[in-house]
């Protein structure tokens, strides 16, 4: 389980949401077998997520965060709940590149520095809102930073981190996010802009023992930090043969026909998690009858 916890400055100014996001992207790893660089780009986009995703107000609320980079991974996705729990996957789980000039892996290489940077936050409205920014890096923190600056116009500062064993196992994960608040003045943003500029790297503290409220009024040093919320959160799927029965219902009759024909069934493969969904010939038949019977009835 991750520990994910929020806290506010004592005059308002400023928030802070921190995550200790090891369990959640250890689950990542043995799930997608991905190397090294992949599980430090998707962990990173991961724990992002997480901490986005407990920024909503809706309990069925959730986020998407989908990088479209030019580099060898391919997309990345996120998806989190309004609790905090997410789940992730790249469509090139295994990528291998040299490390970068500082000698750590290259995520920016792995992602690519030309795409952009989608959210889609389903907040259960008629349309969910989407937010686009070209990446600024492809190193994932920077570009969740320019999201808020370009889309939501909230100054922000993210710092995200994965590091990864030589055996593929991952020996630190996490983040946070901090944000000035309406009302925030001159001094509070120089102290904050003093306070993350002299943070170390979020995995060398984090594999140093620092725990999530520690990190979060670290970012917040001198301006009375208070933890709001401790909670737990996981690397969560959620996906049932029942979701996946419902997206092939929405595919039309000839599709499905051609499947229950011509292939003798079909093979649904989560993206997200290992699980197979298996639906035989007579099964896709049967769904051309119901939606046969449904357009009836719409009639």
């Amino acid at each position: 389980m991750g520990k994910l916890v929020r806290a506010i400055a004592e005059n308002g100014s400023a928030a802070c949401w921190a995550l200790d996001s090891k369990d959640m992207v250890s689950a990542l790893e043995e799930i997608h077998h991905s190397s090294a660089v992949i599980t430090a780009a998707t962990g990173r986009l991961l724990t992002a997520a997480s901490i986005m995703g407990s920024m909503l107000k809706g309990e069925n609320d959730s986020v998407t965060l989908r990088v479209m980079g030019d580099g060898p991974a391919g997309s990345l996705v996120a998806v989190a709940d309004a609790l905090g729990n997410a789940k992730a996957y790249a469509v090139n789980p295994v990528v291998e590149l040299p490390l970068n000039q500082y000698g750590k892996l290259d995520v920016a290489g792995a992602v690519g520095r030309g795409g952009n940077l989608v959210v889609v936050k389903d907040l259960g409205l008629r349309e969910p809102y989407v937010g686009m920014v070209p990446l600024a890096s492809g190193e994932i923190a920077e570009d969740i930073t320019s999201y808020f600056a370009v889309s939501e116009q909230v100054p922000t500062v993210c710092a995200l981190g994965v590091l990864v064993n030589p055996d593929l196992t991952v020996q630190a994960a996490g983040g946070f996010l901090l944000q000035m608040l309406p009302g925030a003045g001159e001094e509070d943003i120089s102290r904050v802009e003093e306070n993350t500029g002299k943070l170390p790297p979020v995995t060398k503290l984090l594999a140093g023992g620092m725990i999530p409220e520690e990190l979060a009024c670290a970012a917040l040093e001198g301006m009375g930090p208070q933890v709001l919320d401790v909670r737990t959160v996981e690397y969560r799927c959620g996906c049932s043969r029942q979701r996946v029965r419902d997206a092939l219902l929405s595919l039309n009759a000839g599709e499905l026909r051609a499947m229950a024909e011509e292939d003798g069934g079909a093979e649904v493969c989560c993206h997200f998690c290992p699980r197979k969904y298996r639906f035989g010939r007579d099964e896709l038949l049967a769904m051309i009858s119901e939606k046969t019977v449904d357009n009836s009835t719409d009639l």
